[in-house]
Parts: C-alpha cells; structure tokens; sequence
C-alpha cells in the first residue's frame, strides 16, 4: 500500500470522524457554538499560513471570494451538520454528506451553464434515488425534527456545492493552504457573534470538549493538510475519492463508539449514492455510444 493511499484512508477516518465528534459535542454546546469553536480551533491550526508573504498578499487581494467561500463552505453548512447531528445518527449524516458531488454538478449546469455527460446525468438520478432510499429508512427514526434535520444536511451539501463552483470561477491560482486557513477564519469571524449569544447555560462535560478539540485540530485543521497534500502530490482526481470512504468510516466509528444501528436500507443507500458520485466525478465511465452505419 502507498504513502498517499494510507494519507487517503487517514483523511477518510478523520472526516467519518467528524460526524462523530459533532454527535457528542452538539447536544451540550449547541450547533452554532460548537461549530465558532471548531472553524475557530481549525483557523489557529493552520495559521502558520500567515508566515507565507504570498499568502498574506493572497488574502488581501481576494478577501471577498474567501469570505464567501468560508460562508457557504464551512460556516453556513457545518452549522447546518451540527443541527442534524441533534436529531439524526452520524453514520446516516456521513452518508447523505456524499451527496454533495450531484449538487456540484447540477448547479454547474444550472447556474454556470456547464453541460453534463451522459453519466453525470445518470449520477444525478442515482443521487436523488439515493437519498430517498434513506428518507424512507429515516421513518423509523422517532421526532418530529428528522425531516427538518435531513432538509438541513441538504442545505449543506448544495451549499458545498455552490462554494466548490465558486472558488473555480473566483480563487484560481489562490494556494489552497490559503483559502483552507482564510475560509476558516473568516467563517470564525461570521459565527463568532452568533456564538456568544447561544452559548449553552448548562456545565459542559470534559468529552463534549475533547470532542471539540478533536472536531477542530484532527477532523478540520489537520485534516485539510492531509488533503491539499494530496492534491498537490497525486492530483485532485485521487483527493476527492475520499468522498467514497467517508461514509464507511462515519457508519463505522457510530457503531463501534456510539452503538447506532447500521440498517440494510443505510447500506443500499450508501451503495446507490457512491455509484452516482462515482459516475459524476468520473471514477466510473459509461460505454461509448457508438454512432449508427
């Protein structure tokens, strides 16, 4: 096994992690001041950045675009996660957070008129079929805020779509070790505001915070390190075949440390929306349709 698969399988572990961190840490801080406190974390993480006079330059010529990418890439969906994790487990949250490539793809076309192939297309119906597999599995999931905690995770994922289409068009030849330390702080100075008035009245227990610690330095500042490392070494094509193991991960690290129930129809979704992605993103490629005479 290489280097660079072993950094990928890492980055896979502490993303699916991340679902799990939020499940503990949510219901004591809440969404909006534990999510200040992980962007927050993650900004002193990668602040070394700042020793890098081009990546000064870089964020005072392109402040705009990074505080909207730091909006619509961190604060906005991570606080949208955070809410979920009140209600749903974190194995179906990492599994409907792969749904994010058919958002990139079908506001690609919508809003910035990129036609799409043959198997995106058919990616974008698996997606969708994808995610009603697991709406309907989500009927035996007991409250009557799972339906606004999947229309959530929703708003996340085409929110990370909108920022992935927007940082192409608006932050080319940016370091991506910039925007990940400027999105950060700039998502930290968005919520910080909103953090101090929802911050929780209750004591909050040692694992709450060690799991926001560990949410904010592993799953966030680290994490984003492991991943530009890979893009710069081996390409962003193999990078963002993470998207296939984070749900593996996150399903695993909610049996094995929180006790949730990976259910047959959690797995068939899974599967039915990995393909999709796999199609979108080009890991998987239709036959050649081949020309008449």
């Amino acid at each position: 096994m290489s280097r660079h698969t072993v950094e990928l399988l890492i980055l896979a572990a502490l993303w699916g992690g991340s679902f799990l961190f939020m499940r503990v840490a949510v219901p004591e801080l809440g969404p909006i001041a534990m999510i200040a406190l992980r962007v927050g974390i993650a900004s002193l993480t990668l602040s070394p950045v700042l020793l890098d006079e081009r990546a000064r330059t870089e964020i005072r010529a392109y402040w705009k675009p990074l505080l909207i990418v730091g909006i619509t890439n961190s604060a906005l969906p991570f606080c949208m996660f955070g809410y979920s994790m009140l209600y749903l487990n974190a194995g179906f949250d990492a599994i409907l957070n792969a749904t994010t490539p058919f958002w990139t793809a079908a506001i690609a076309a919508v809003w910035f008129r990129t036609p799409l192939s043959r198997a995106a297309i058919l990616g974008l119906v698996l997606g969708i079929a994808g995610v009603g597999i697991l709406v309907s599995d989500s009927l035996s999931l007991h409250g009557a805020h799972v339906p606004a905690a999947i229309a959530a995770v929703m708003v996340a994922t085409i929110s990370y779509g909108f920022a992935g289409n927007y940082s192409k068009r608006n932050l080319v030849g940016v370091k991506p070790t910039t925007v990940a330390f400027a999105s950060m702080a700039f998502a930290t100075l968005v919520l910080a505001l909103p953090a101090l008035a929802t911050l929780p009245s209750a004591a909050v227990s040692m694992q709450a915070w060690l799991a926001t610690l560990g949410l904010g330095v592993l799953c966030t500042g680290i994490a984003y390190v492991i991943y530009f490392r890979l893009i710069a070494h081996v390409g962003p094509a193999f990078a963002v075949s993470v998207t296939f193991l984070v749900p593996v991960f996150g399903m695993i690290w909610g049996a094995l440390f929180l006790g949730e129930k990976v259910t047959l129809l959690m797995l068939v979704g899974c599967a039915v929306i990995l393909l999709g992605a796999a199609l979108i993103v080009g890991k998987i490629r239709l036959p050649v349709a081949r020309s008449a005479g």
